[in-house]
């Protein structure tokens, strides 16, 4: 296997890496580096969290938070975590709908990566005073990955 991977631009190797890189305009502008999976023979999982994840209501405009948890087992690449930030943060201006915005993200990773197995969870902060949380995997496990709870409480208030 190579050391370096082509991502969606074409070009080899992370991009962003030791760059200053400001956030992509959109999700859809936000390229995603992938770089070889150092143990493509071991089943796996990788999980990233984020706490303070932002995007917009379609609706009013105004901020909608939520604590995204994304696990994945890698195949032959794994997502260069800066890259993957970046690509978060660019939806701090995306209007988009809580079930719309996690599905995205799931549906993007696992098209570009490939990865045995991704899940996602969008622990949505209240909007009208419901909080919405968002689930989606593209299949079952594999068999023999261990798959811990994704540790979110569904949302509780200050009680």
């Amino acid at each position: 296997m190579s050391d370096t991977v082509s991502n969606e631009s074409g070009d080899s190797g992370p991009q962003f890496l030791g760059q200053q890189t400001p956030l992509p305009a959109s999700p859809e502008k936000a390229v995603l580096d992938y770089v070889p999976n150092p143990r493509p023979d071991a089943l796996y999982l990788t999980r990233f969290a984020a706490p303070e994840f932002t995007s917009l209501c379609p609706v009013t405009g105004q901020p909608d938070f939520a604590h995204l948890v994304l696990d994945y087992a890698p195949g032959e690449t794994i997502v260069e975590s800066k890259s993957l930030k970046l690509f978060l943060g660019s939806f701090r201006n995306h209007n988009g709908f809580h079930e719309d915005v996690t599905v995205g993200i799931g549906q993007r990773l696992a098209e570009e990566m490939k990865p045995r197995w991704l899940r996602i969870g969008g622990y949505w902060y209240p909007r009208g005073g419901i909080p919405i949380d968002v689930f989606w995997q593209t299949g079952a496990p594999p068999e023999g990955l261990w798959v811990p709870d994704q540790g979110v409480q569904s949302y509780r208030g200050r009680g």
